[in-house]
């Protein structure tokens, strides 16, 4: 019934065989295999760093070197000239000058507006010439609005492209500045000394024109105008365009 046991023809390879590379007898080799493949791994990346930095290194010397050899062959520099002393000659532009003015070098010379037109300018001149009349020095204040020859007298000094702004302030025959340098200058007591050695000014108004100093004029009674006859007539050459002369008793500069 049973067939008879008879040798078998397969042949069954040996797995531990020396030409097979994975040939290991236990399961336990496996987890030493894959430590040993992990530590291969994790060689690589140091291995990298330390071939990385060795050449940063050497590039670092060939620039040094590079450095070193462009200097050597430079040529010395050249010394720095110093500055010249200074011989007290001003290279700035010069100063407005009022030399044209009689007798400037004496006393105060404001230009300012009476015109409340603008409202700031207003305020600005006011406090001017409330600062400078508390010195009780001699002071010649000429108003634009009164008489418009001083607008052309201030553009002459100050030059044409220059902006026109008001006041403006001469002290001694010395140019100040406007409104915000008379200012400064008052509050650090610095404005004092510039008009040290001024005449005073004489105490109380001017009886001819009250202090305004301007009266209507002989000529034109005010007008502006002079008959000519045969119903023509002429511009007044006595005084301004609002029929006003400065006050012979007050001003210091008639026009």
């Amino acid at each position: 019934m049973w067939r008879s046991w008879s040798k078998s023809t397969v042949q069954i390879h040996d797995t531990q065989s020396p030409s097979s590379p994975f040939s290991f007898s236990s399961f336990k080799d496996i987890q030493n295999l894959c430590a040993d493949e992990t530590n291969d791994h994790s060689l690589q990346p140091t291995t990298a760093a330390a071939t990385k930095k060795a050449s940063a290194i050497f590039h670092r010397v060939r620039v040094a070197n590079s450095l070193l050899r462009a200097w050597s062959t430079r040529p010395p520099a050249q010394p720095q000239p110093k500055p010249q002393p200074d011989d007290g000659i001003s290279t700035k532009q010069s100063e407005p000058s009022i030399s044209s003015i009689p007798g400037a070098e004496k006393r105060i010379v404001v230009y300012f507006t009476s015109l409340r037109v603008v409202r700031p300018t207003f305020e600005d001149c006011k406090t001017v010439r409330s600062i400078l009349r508390g010195f009780r020095v001699s002071l010649d204040e000429r108003d634009l609005a009164m008489d418009h020859r001083f607008l052309t007298e201030l553009q002459q000094i100050l030059g044409q492209q220059t902006k026109l702004t008001l006041p403006r302030v001469f002290i001694g025959g010395r140019y100040v500045g406007g409104a915000d340098e008379v200012r400064n200058l008052h509050e650090a007591g610095e404005l004092k000394k510039f008009v040290e050695g001024l005449p005073a000014q004489e105490p109380g108004l001017c009886d001819t024109c009250g202090g305004y100093r301007f009266i209507l004029c002989d000529v034109c009674s005010g007008s502006h105008k002079l008959y000519s006859g045969k119903n023509a007539f002429k511009s007044c050459t006595s005084c301004n365009e609002n029929g006003l002369i400065r006050c012979p008793s007050c001003s210091c500069a008639p026009l």
